[in-house]
């Protein structure tokens, strides 16, 4: 939880500590919070509002229950959060998930009861006798409940000197609520018979008769509805942790006096051996001690070809044992595997990215203050002058309302539920608005190679024969002793031969030889296939012509499988991580877009160069042999150069490269631990909706800072002529209605949006 940083010289100690923040509403909350941390002595603190994490360095003079306690006096909840590493299948993302209920209840029962209310309002021929008190009753629960998060944010916030776009919500709602009930209980709204004569005229209304119980209503609505889609966003931005840790293996089969005894993994300590059976997961960090096999370590290091494993070989956890039994003695369990690191560094990255704030809470910051001065400058200004208290009020009310964000509360949400919809039916999905603004500024595109660029499998390219034997034959006997085998590249070789060829014959004498090939009989001929040092030890060299074959092959990063019978080398199979069919066309559409796009991998350069050079990436821009930590310092080092990143991976080796970039796009083919860390998931697992997301999201963003610039410009344009008295409330209301159905229909442009490039 709190880690101390070693003395350096005369350097005092510095503590670090992560702590929880609850309550925050907004991007300025967090501003706020982290501005009242940096005030104390030997404090540095960044609070992320996304991650509602506050990541605090601080000194021996200063203690955590200081840290909270000033977090507590700004209006703020803080506690030190949860381990998340020591429990995979524990707390997981359950909790969390569960928190924005009580928001959907809320927008659910204002929804049902809202609806009414404003076809009462604005339909005078729905109206009948005493409708207005029906309109009353069902708008008080939603004023009163619905409305209450943001009643008790604006209260708090006014505790502490400040205001935010709650403070709007909460004294426009309330405001246009409590003209009502003036209106209804002392005025003449109340009478039997009364009709809601909705007019744009000018002083067209008895003040003392007009009611606004559907501006309250709507607008306490439709901010519920904007809220609701911006928490179940932000939710999701740790779920990328509980995936990656949902990797790892639940049970061991632990070794005790030659028997195994199960356990769950959390019972693992280092010096403990234990067995991993074929197909299993490696249960924690280790050193094989017994047995040889392939393991596939493709989610973790990106090799789309398994690593040959033996005795005194390192193994990590959660990588899957894809061959013979291992008997494996942990080195490193619990926090100190490289799983748990790697969850760290999405942490880190996703903490590190500074959280990009909602355009309406930044422009609210000036305008929320100066919309509450100018409306009551109009109440007593108009009272001094005129002497009418009603007429003041009149204005003042109009003023709120005319400045009430009902049209931002549309703003992002409909662009987004529009947005985000097209880019569903075009296999795009978008986490929510905070991922869009770096949409428009990223000059290049890093692409992980094995399951984005190509297509992650193993599978036969090409078969190469000696004079005078048929390439069906050579494909039928090597696919049906390969059948036999685990190995995933004996899959490859035995599923192109059985698509080809249909059923297989069987195989006799089968042998594993570990670290060569296998050998076995089929149809009578003993036959030998893997590498070409398996066919020489047993005198079948490969003729001159298959040779070249074979170093071709692995000159372009192939994997070349021999293949013998009946004393000869008769056959070399080339066995490769396929190139996507569409990858090319999708490196054209970025380019078309300004993007540069990179190549990175943990495949070795010769298969990176030589896949980069198929899809048309240069090979200066080809970064190959990383670890998943070497993809983040990657990635950092192209944003410190100036560049603005999005990366594109489907693994969990790109978790954290994706949480660490500007933008991150996850392949919905690819591990949850990706999908999650990323900011958007392609589901169809074709490069080229990358182009077609970061266009889609571009015309998303343009079309929300559209929607918020109309919403401002209607309400700034009006609220001289309502504090002027030139606009009554009613007025107020039906301009602010016409900025909503402007920002509907702007949004709903979107649906028009085009894949094709």
């Amino acid at each position: 939880m709190s880690t101390s940083t070693p003395d350096i010289g005369t350097a005092p100690v510095r503590d670090r500590i992560e702590l929880a923040i609850g309550g925050m509403t907004c991007a300025s909350c967090a501003a706020r919070i982290e501005k009242k941390l940096n005030r104390m002595d030997g404090v540095e603190a960044t609070v992320n509002f996304a991650t509602e994490r506050a990541r605090v360095e601080f000194g021996p003079e200063v203690g955590v229950a200081d840290l909270i306690a000033t977090v507590e006096r700004t209006g703020y909840t803080a506690e030190p959060p949860p381990e998340a590493v020591p429990a995979p299948a524990g707390e997981g993302p359950g909790e969390p998930a569960a928190e924005p209920d009580p928001l959907r209840a809320r927008l659910l029962v204002s929804a049902v009861l809202t609806l009414p209310v404003v076809l009462l309002s604005m339909v005078p021929t729905l109206q009948f006798d005493h409708w207005q008190w029906l309109a009353f009753a069902l708008t008080g629960p939603v004023v009163v409940y619905g409305g209450l998060p943001f009643h008790r944010a604006a209260w708090t916030n006014l505790k502490h000197g400040a205001a935010t776009m709650d403070t709007l919500v909460s004294l426009g709602t309330l405001a246009a609520f409590g003209w009502s009930v003036w209106a209804l209980f002392w005025g003449d709204a109340g009478m039997p018979g009364m009709r809601h004569g909705f007019t744009l005229a000018v002083g067209g209304t008895d003040a003392a008769s007009t009611l606004y119980l559907e501006t309250a209503a709507a607008v306490t609505t439709l901010i519920l509805l904007g809220r609701w889609l911006e928490v179940r966003s932000k939710r999701r931005a740790g779920a990328a942790l509980h995936a990656l840790l949902d990797l790892g293996a639940k049970e061991v089969a632990v070794l005790r006096d030659g028997r195994e005894v199960r356990m769950p993994v959390d019972r693992l300590a280092v010096g403990m051996r234990f067995v991993v059976r074929p197909g299993e997961k490696i249960a924690t960090d280790g050193v094989v001690v017994e047995g040889s096999s392939a393991v596939d370590a493709s989610m973790l290091t990106g090799e789309s070809v398994p690593v040959e494993v033996q005795v005194g070989d390192s193994v990590t956890g959660a990588t899957v044992n894809a061959g013979g039994r291992l008997v494996v003695e942990a080195t490193r369990v619990g926090a100190d595997t490289r799983l748990s690191r790697m969850a760290r560094l999405v942490e880190e990255a996703q903490n590190g990215k500074a959280a990009a704030q909602r355009l309406a809470d930044r422009i609210s910051a000036v305008f929320v203050p100066v919309v509450v001065l100018i409306a009551l400058g109009t109440l007593v200004g108009r009272l001094l002058v005129t002497g009418d208290p009603t007429g003041a009020f009149t204005a003042a009310v109009a003023v709120l309302i005319i400045a009430c964000p009902c049209a931002l509360g549309l703003a992002t949400p409909t662009a987004l539920m529009v947005g985000t919809g097209r880019g569903a039916q075009l296999g795009i999905l978008i986490k929510g608005p905070e991922v869009l603004e770096n949409t428009r500024r990223v000059d290049t595109v890093v692409l992980d190679k094995t399951g984005t660029v190509t297509t992650g499998r193993m599978a036969l390219v090409a078969v190469h024969t000696a004079e005078g034997t048929d390439r069906d034959e050579a494909l039928r006997l090597a696919g049906a002793l390969e059948h036999a085998s685990e190995h995933p590249i004996a899959r490859a070789v035995a599923t192109a031969a059985a698509d080809r060829l249909g059923d297989l014959p069987a195989v006799e004498e089968f042998r594993n030889v570990p670290g060569l090939g296998v050998q076995g009989v089929v149809d009578g001929h003993a036959v030998l296939a893997g590498r070409e040092r398996l066919l020489a030890d047993r005198s079948q060299h490969l003729p001159p012509v298959m040779a070249e074959a074979r170093r071709r092959a692995e000159a372009a990063g192939r994997t070349a499988v021999a293949v013998g019978w009946d004393g000869a080398a008769r056959a070399v199979l080339e066995i490769a991580d396929a190139v996507k069919p569409t990858s090319a066309e999708a490196v054209t559409r970025l380019r078309a877009l300004g993007l540069r796009p990179v190549l990175l991998t943990g495949d070795n350069r010769t298969v990176a160069e030589a896949v980069a050079a198929e899809v048309g990436i240069a090979a200066e821009d080809v970064v190959a042999e990383v670890l998943p930590e070497d993809k983040v310092a990657a990635v950092r080092r192209l944003q410190a150069e100036g560049r603005v990143v999005a990366m594109v991976g489907d693994g969990v080796n790109d978790a954290a490269a994706l949480a660490q970039a500007d933008l991150g796009l996850a392949m919905g083919t690819g591990t949850d631990a990706a999908i999650e860390a990323g900011d958007l998931t392609l589901v169809r697992g074709d490069l080229r909706s990358a182009a077609d997301a970061i266009r889609l999201s571009r015309r998303t963003l343009a079309t929300i800072k559209g929607n918020l610039f109309w919403a401002f410009a209607y309400n700034v344009a009006a609220i001289p002529l309502a504090a002027a008295g030139l606009l009554n409330p009613v007025v107020a209301g039906a301009t602010m209605a016409f900025s909503s159905v402007f920002v509907v229909t702007n949004s709903l442009r979107l649906r028009r949006f085009d894949a094709a490039a």
